[in-house]
């Protein structure tokens, strides 16, 4: 499995952000080929996303919606551009 965690600073309006994730995006990630689960946090007055695919063709594909999506649709909102992170899981623990 691989994994992208995407942070983005400066969030103001956390309730703002959380519903048009909720209702916008997660059905566009959701398309991703080999998606698993995605989590958004609330880091108090910053975010992060965390989003598991199967391999790493699906992370790259989620990064790039998920970059276009911010862009178009949450200006004003969050800083822009969000650090992101990958890379293959290497330990996992399932309970």
């Amino acid at each position: 499995m691989y994994v992208a965690a995407r942070r983005v600073r400066h969030v103001d309006d956390i309730d703002a952000v959380s519903r048009k994730v909720r209702e916008d995006f997660l059905p566009i990630v959701r398309t991703v080929p080999g998606f698993v689960a995605y989590y958004l946090v609330d880091a108090t007055h910053s975010t992060f996303s965390i989003t598991i695919c199967q391999d790493e063709a699906g992370v790259e594909e989620a990064i790039a919606r998920a970059s276009e999506w911010t862009k178009n649709n949450l200006g004003g909102l969050v800083e822009s551009p969000p650090e992101i992170i990958q890379g293959e899981v290497v330990v996992e623990n399932l309970v």
